[in-house]
């Protein structure tokens, strides 16, 4: 939290919170935020605008303050310690982009998840996911994001973001940037999404932060080489944020390292990247496969939680809460019902 307020008055009473001064003034402190007008009551948004370390995120509010002179202060709300991530940390990977993938390929998903077969936009579900998410113990969601205006992004992301806070859940969000994996991207499409994510999400108290940078993990599939760290090293430079990569080969040994790795490959029951992160997974079963690539196992997943957890690695990755098209899902469904009404495995990584 920042206060800021007449308690100075011989040069900051709260009538002088014009946009261009205060932002000035934020910025000597390498603070981003909003800046307000201030009416004696109320507090009006103007536009937004950043600095260089942390952001502030509104609304802005007036306090009263006995022991000030003139009574008033303005308190911010310091979006970059609400959204900070402790390692290690728990995290599962998250999809919002039902019901257009409740089919693959033309064949229905096997599995009935205990909301239906939803719509990832009804508040309802959005909600039973978030206090899902928090029974597991899982602090970080990862979201699929494709890029802006995709799988209705604009308004499913916020949404996601809102009604956690709305609910005061302590989960946090990221992005799995999924653009990477079906092609190389250049280094400034890169920045452009970079941006995008870092004006129109990363601010917001939710969404994850580690060592005050935003979160996000990139599906970088079938990289030969140093190549794909090289290009996200150089486009993330100057803007700042925790870019965890999807492993390949030799991968320790490329030059430019970014924050961290990962694997996604949850045709196998666990994957260990000593120092990195160690990834479980409860099943693979495709909707347009007639056997399962991993079968699933409630004694085994409790074993590899249990694994998971001993590793003591940063990242701790559930692969996936809601893949449904793989069959891939910890979310609870009918042929995993169990007297919580959550579950087997949302149980299991409840009770571990």
């Amino acid at each position: 939290m920042l206060k800021i307020g007449s308690r100075h008055p011989s040069w900051m009473p709260a009538k002088w919170y014009t946009k261009t001064r205060l932002a000035a003034f934020l910025a000597v402190f390498g603070i981003a935020g909003a800046a307000f007008i201030l009416s004696s009551s109320a507090a009006t948004p103007l536009a937004s605008f950043e600095a260089e370390t942390v952001t502030l995120s509104g609304p802005a509010t007036v306090g009263s303050d006995s022991t000030a002179s003139g009574g008033q202060y303005l308190q911010f709300n310091n979006a970059s310690s609400q959204s900070s991530l402790t390692l290690p940390a728990r995290a599962a990977f998250y999809y919002p982009w039902f019901p257009e993938t409740w089919s693959v390929n033309g064949a229905h998903v096997a599995y009935h998840p205990n909301p239906g077969y939803y719509d990832s936009g009804t508040q309802s579900v959005v909600d039973s996911h978030i206090q899902a998410l928090q029974y597991a113990n899982v602090n970080l969601a990862i979201a699929s994001w494709w890029g802006p205006s995709t799988h209705n992004e604009t308004t499913r992301i916020p949404q996601l973001l809102q009604r956690t806070q709305a609910l005061n859940s302590p989960l946090k969000w990221a992005f799995y940037y999924e653009k990477e994996g079906f092609g190389n991207m250049t280094v400034s499409e890169l920045q452009s999404d970079l941006n995008y994510i870092k004006t129109q999400y990363a601010g917001n108290p939710s969404y994850a932060r580690v060592n005050g940078k935003p979160v996000l993990f990139v599906y970088n599939a079938d990289d030969p080489d140093c190549s794909v760290a090289d290009r996200w090293t150089q486009a993330n430079a100057g803007i700042g944020f925790y870019v965890n990569l999807k492993v390949m080969n030799n991968y320790k040994a490329c030059p430019n390292q970014p924050d961290s790795w990962h694997q996604y490959a949850p045709a196998a029951a666990t994957d260990s990247q000593p120092g990195y992160s160690y990834a479980i997974s409860p099943g693979f079963m495709r909707a347009d496969e007639t056997a399962a690539r991993l079968a699933r196992d409630p004694a085994r997943f409790l074993q590899n939680v249990q694994a998971m957890k001993a590793s003591n690695a940063p990242w701790q990755l559930v692969t996936t809460f809601n893949e449904w098209g793989e069959g891939t899902a910890v979310e609870g469904a009918q042929e995993w019902a169990s007297p919580s009404g959550s579950g087997t495995y949302l149980d299991i990584l409840h009770n571990n």
